[in-house]
């Protein structure tokens, strides 16, 4: 047995709109310098990425990505720098919590074996 848990930001209304997914992205994005590159190692289509990118972006208040047209030396994305300052205080976030977890967990677990029942 091990363990496994994820974090997510919820809108006011309780819904999922920020996590695992769009926080690897946006790294995606700051390592490759394009969603649709990013999207495409995350084996996502670049609508849906672009559609998660967006709703973060609608309930963070603040833009992710600025994007440059393409061209000569070809388009690509950025990060702005709320969400470069956004995957700092995420990934470190996410570090405690794992760390925390992993401290309860093993408080409460570690010398846990329940009796089974024997099969006839």
């Amino acid at each position: 047995m091990k363990l496994k848990f994820g974090i997510y930001f919820c809108s006011e209304e309780g819904e999922r709109f920020f996590g695992e997914g769009p926080y690897q992205l946006l790294l995606g994005i700051q390592q490759l310098g394009s969603l649709r590159d990013a999207a495409q190692r995350q084996g996502m289509s670049y609508t849906k990425a672009f559609s998660l990118i967006k709703r973060a972006e609608r309930e963070f208040g603040f833009p992710l990505t600025q994007r440059q047209i393409g061209g000569k030396g070809g388009g690509g994305s950025s990060l702005t720098p709320q969400a470069a300052e956004l995957l700092v205080r995420y990934g470190a976030y996410k570090a405690a919590c794992q760390q925390m977890a992993e401290n309860l967990y093993n408080t409460h677990f570690s010398t846990f074996q329940p009796q089974q029942e024997e099969t006839p």
